[in-house]
């Protein structure tokens, strides 16, 4: 069963993300720090009157933080919070039929924890990841 999807790039990685987890997609402005905060926690930002945690999700998935001049992020509610995940760059919103990760899949553990299952675009295979693992302290959750 068809299903929308937003086509981002993560990590100079193409990820599929459920257009459920997918509130709105922003550019980011000032971030302002939170003191003793996760590491890919990169602070708090002021988003159509309310605050959001920025989520550096290169640094969630325990690479290299994509640094301060990532703007993009999927804006997504989690257990009553709002947070917005920075991306390398969105691309498309399309249906595709999910299938789940097969046993013959080799992800690297970066992308282990958020890989929900594949979807395929012009016969490449599509990591589908779960927004919550990206979270602080939703990655156990969401497994």
């Amino acid at each position: 069963m068809s299903h929308l999807y937003l086509i981002a790039q993560i990590a100079g990685r193409t990820v599929a993300i459920d257009s459920d987890q997918v509130e709105s997609v922003v550019d980011i402005g000032e971030v302002t720090a939170i003191p003793r905060a996760a590491d890919h926690v990169r602070g708090l930002a002021a988003l159509r009157s309310r605050v959001v945690t920025v989520v550096d999700t290169q640094s969630a998935l325990g690479l290299a933080s994509n640094g301060p001049e990532a703007r993009r992020a999927v804006i997504t509610l989690i257990d009553g919070h709002h947070y917005a995940l920075l991306v390398d760059a969105l691309d498309d919103v399309a249906p595709f039929d999910p299938a789940p990760l097969a046993g013959g899949v080799a992800l690297d553990s970066a992308w282990r924890a958020a890989g929900r299952g594949i979807v395929e675009r012009d016969g490449e295979p599509i990591l589908v990841v779960d927004l919550a693992s990206l979270v602080p302290g939703h990655a156990v959750a969401a497994e």
